[in-house]
């Protein structure tokens, strides 16, 4: 069996809903084929999660791309969508083009996603236009969070709302195969998911998407920093880890990793001569 297509997944709109993930690293990625992930993305959240981070920011397209080629390599089924990081595409259609292209050619992805929604139309098209699928994603957009004036609900009042409805327009104009939906009330996804011909994935935007999508580390219960409203874990693994983590410690302190059964020994033959001579 191979990848999930992009035709695929825009035929789940208003029949199958879309499970996605977000995803860093091979182990992640195997666990979430083992479930049964439809889309994986890598994310620039990874600046945060993994790399420590204040925000999504600093993170650098190398470092997307090493997240990236982890994430093929652990997963077989799964459609993968790489994560523009801030600045390899604003600056218009050549370096998105370029950016685009390298998670295609070096990263193994099968397409991108990019942030924003009428700004970024024209580049997005002149993306779609050579060949490289792309996921729209409007709402909050964690690169633009400080125009946003932070981590806020976007769309609550109807300026808003009627923004992000014309950013959705414009984007599926442009070619997007589906739109990632963040951080809007769940009434105004519903009223966007049956205007637009393409699938929603939704995060923090209620359930009348067409899919829905939320971090790894989140939904295990991995990073308990910070755990947004609209996230559900569904697992509380970090206290488990230390847990373990703290036995081991304490077992080699006190002599007692590792033992017998953890260790390798030499043929009695090879013993003797060693310590005879």
């Amino acid at each position: 069996m191979g990848r999930l297509s992009v035709p695929e997944i825009q035929a789940r709109k208003g029949r199958e809903p879309i499970v996605a993930l977000t995803a860093y690293d091979v182990v992640s990625a195997r666990l979430a084929e083992e479930a049964g992930v439809d889309l994986l993305l890598i994310g620039d959240s990874a600046a945060m999660v993994v790399l420590g981070h204040e925000d999504t920011l600093p993170i650098t397209m190398e470092e997307m791309l090493t997240f990236s080629r982890a994430v093929a390599r652990g997963s077989e089924r799964a459609l993968l969508v790489g994560d523009l990081p801030f600045l390899s595409y604003q600056t218009g259609p050549v370096e998105a083009i370029r950016n685009a292209g390298r998670f295609l050619k070096e990263g193994g992805c099968q397409a991108v996603k990019m942030e924003g929604g009428q700004e970024v139309a024209e580049i997005v098209a002149a993306v779609v236009r050579a060949g490289i699928p792309v996921l729209g994603h409007i709402g909050l957009t964690p690169q633009r969070a400080s125009a946003l004036g932070g981590y806020r609900v976007q769309g609550r009042d109807l300026e808003g709302a009627r923004k992000l409805l014309a950013d959705a327009e414009a984007l599926v104009e442009a070619g997007v195969f589906a739109l990632l939906l963040e951080c809007v009330p769940a009434e105004l996804s519903r009223i966007i998911t049956q205007r637009v011909p393409v699938p929603t994935i939704g995060i923090g935007a209620g359930p009348h998407c067409d899919g829905q999508i939320l971090v790894f580390h989140d939904v295990v219960g991995l990073w308990p920093r910070f755990r947004p409203k609209f996230v559900r874990s569904y697992a509380e693994l970090a206290p488990e880890i230390v847990r373990a983590l703290r036995n081991y410690a304490q077992d080699v302190r006190a002599g007692n990793f590792p033992g017998p059964e953890e260790s390798f020994s030499l043929s009695e033959e090879v013993l003797k001569a060693l310590t005879e001579g």
